[in-house]
This record gives structure tokens, C-alpha cells and sequence, in this order.
């Protein structure tokens, strides 16, 4: 398993998040799944991305 940058298990921490992008920036979860695999566990921009992502759609 991966860790991210603060050292955390990254899948632990990706499953976590997936549920809470999805219901904050209303997009679906598989892409959730895409931007996490992309950009990571950075939670900030983690919502930026989903929520250009939703304005584009």
C-alpha cells in the first residue's frame, strides 16, 4: 500500500473522501474515483477539480 505525503495509507484514506466528493460537489462517484487517482488526497484541490468538472457539464 501506498502512503501519501503526510504518511497516511492512501487507499484507507481515498475510500474515505470518495463518498464526501461525491455528496459536497455532486458528481458521480466513479468520477470521484478519477480525480483521486489523478490528483490524490489533497483535499482542496481535490473539490476544485470536482467542482469545474461539474460546472463543465
Amino acid at each position: 500500500m501506498r502512503d501519501d505525503e503526510n504518511g497516511e495509507d492512501f487507499p484507507n484514506q481515498a475510500e474515505l473522501l470518495i463518498p464526501r466528493l461525491v455528496k459536497e460537489a455532486e458528481i458521480s462517484e466513479e468520477q470521484a474515483r478519477e480525480l483521486v487517482d489523478l490528483i490524490g488526497t489533497d483535499w482542496p484541490s481535490l473539490l476544485r477539480e470536482a467542482r469545474f468538472l461539474k460546472d463543465r457539464h
